[in-house]
């Protein structure tokens, strides 16, 4: 894995690409690492920056392999061009 600055200071770069992702629906963070082509775990440290700026928020619906799913929240959608 990449040092942990790295990927955080990637974040931004990565913030719209996800949110586009997103505009199709709810996806949990396997889904979303897949459709980029990024590790899971960058991923993670992506969404959960986005989740506590209030970009994405988890929905109620969980996988069977116990995932949460994500969507946009009104400030997502806004950054996202509506």
């Amino acid at each position: 894995m990449r040092d942990i600055r790295e990927i955080i200071r990637d974040e931004m770069v990565m913030r719209s690409k996800i949110l586009k992702i997103l505009k199709d629906g709810p996806k949990t963070v396997p889904e979303v690492a897949e459709a980029l082509g990024e590790p899971t775990e960058e991923v993670m440290f992506w969404m959960m920056g986005m989740r506590k700026y209030g970009y994405i928020e988890e929905t109620q619906d969980i996988t069977d392999e116990g995932f949460y799913r994500y969507e946009l929240t009104e400030k997502g959608r806004s950054e996202n061009g509506g």
